[in-house]
């Protein structure tokens, strides 16, 4: 098994990564965040849903990367200085969450439940409203925003760590 790196340094006065995809504020809970990186070379995946930009070696892995952007409906825009990638586990794997930048880390004692909006609730991957100096902020589940990724799209994924590792 491949040794895993030491997680940053947390500060339990943190509990969230803040970022910013579009115009809207979100924020990720610390305990999901492997790392905080800048894009790494992508290479596409035939058949993959549409926000799976492909996968990349990450650290001698092979991850998907999935754009925040184009998951939630917004059009894809160039990598930039501020793009970054929010490398997250979830369900013991690595996934690269493409944002237009991070902006904090921060605390928000309070996250309120996500308003109903209907039919793809479970789709939009919010787990909660938290509050940051006045504004609301998406706080984002990392498990519901990994189920864009198919049995099909796992099994490319895995496919090409076997070939990578050979």
């Amino acid at each position: 098994m491949q040794q895993r790196l030491p997680r940053f340094k947390e500060d339990p006065s943190k509990n969230y990564v803040g970022c910013v995809v579009g115009d809207l504020r979100y924020a990720i809970p610390i305990p999901a965040v492997r790392e905080i990186v800048n894009a790494l070379t992508v290479l596409e995946l035939p058949n993959a849903p549409p926000a799976v930009l492909g996968v990349a070696d990450y650290r001698d892995e092979v991850v998907p990367v999935v754009s925040l952007r184009l998951r939630f409906g917004l059009p894809f825009v160039p990598t930039t200085r501020r793009t970054k990638w929010i490398v997250v586990e979830s369900e013991r794997r690595l996934i690269a969450l493409v944002v237009d930048a991070v902006t904090e880390v921060f605390r928000s004692a309070t996250v309120r439940p996500p308003p109903s909006l209907g039919l793809g609730d479970d789709a939009r991957g919010i787990e909660g409203v938290a509050e940051k100096e006045g504004s609301l902020v998406f706080v984002l589940d990392v498990s519901r925003l990994a189920n864009i990724l198919t049995p099909i799209a796992n099994a490319e994924i895995a496919q090409l760590a076997a070939e990578n590792s050979k």
